[in-house]
């Protein structure tokens, strides 16, 4: 790949993020973060400087020992650590663009003990509170940063995906939002929708390699644009 992204900042979530019960359980989403970690080396390919902020147990970015000085990377485990590590990246850096890949919990115990639970209880009830956006803390610290969300839904035509992650682009004011299906991925035909603010889909493309090279040649696109129009 050409080097379309040369002295670009980019800023990359990906992978799963935990919330804790105990001291040895935790609830969490099934992302291996493989997406993300595809997205982050494509623009390490074309030349840009990526900050990688990942969770447990995610893939990184596999690559080239001449591009590993352009990669910054952040482990993170809960969605506190998350809205943490945003906060102050986007404090410490201007970044032209953020692509917030990471499944980010939308439920964490309200509670958590600080030892393990025993097992002697036949139920054991735990209350869930919402967590904060965090696609909505990045729009807020960045607010001429170009903002890729995902919205990823199961059992949904493409007609439905596209509306839902229409709706999701216009209360998060993101740029584009890229949509698919867990039932498409498990099948292993893993789809993806690029839809724009006028909540067009910009291409459709399949398999995780091609939507990873695709997304980032299309940002590399919407930048030089973006910077032919003084915006």
């Amino acid at each position: 790949m050409a080097q379309e992204l040369a002295g670009t900042k980019i800023l990359v979530t990906s992978g799963p993020t935990r919330g804790a019960i105990d001291a040895v359980r935790y609830l969490s989403n099934r992302s291996s973060g493989r997406l993300g970690a595809l997205i982050a080396q494509e623009a390490l390919r074309a030349g840009a400087e990526v900050t990688f902020i990942f969770g447990q147990d995610s893939l990184l970015p596999q690559v080239a020992p001449a591009e590993n000085s352009r990669l910054k990377t952040i482990a993170v485990e809960t969605v506190s650590d998350l809205s943490s590590a945003v906060e102050e990246e986007l404090g410490r850096s201007r970044f032209e663009a953020v692509i917030h890949a990471m499944a980010v919990l939308d439920y964490e115990p309200e509670q958590v003990s600080m030892e393990k639970v025993p097992s002697l209880s036949e139920e054991w009830w735990i209350k869930l509170v919402k967590t904060p956006k965090i696609i909505k803390l990045i729009r807020k610290l960045a607010t001429e940063t170009i903002l890729v969300g995902f919205k990823l839904e199961v059992g949904k035509t493409r007609d439905e995906l596209v509306r839902i992650a229409y709706n999701s682009l216009q209360e998060n004011r993101a740029d584009f939002v890229l949509a698919n299906d867990l039932r498409d991925i498990e099948e292993g035909k893993h789809t993806g929708y690029l839809v724009n603010r006028q909540g067009e889909v910009e291409w459709v493309l399949v398999g995780k390699e091609e939507i990873a090279r695709g997304l980032i040649h299309h940002l590399a696109r919407v930048l030089a644009e973006k910077k032919r129009g003084g915006g």
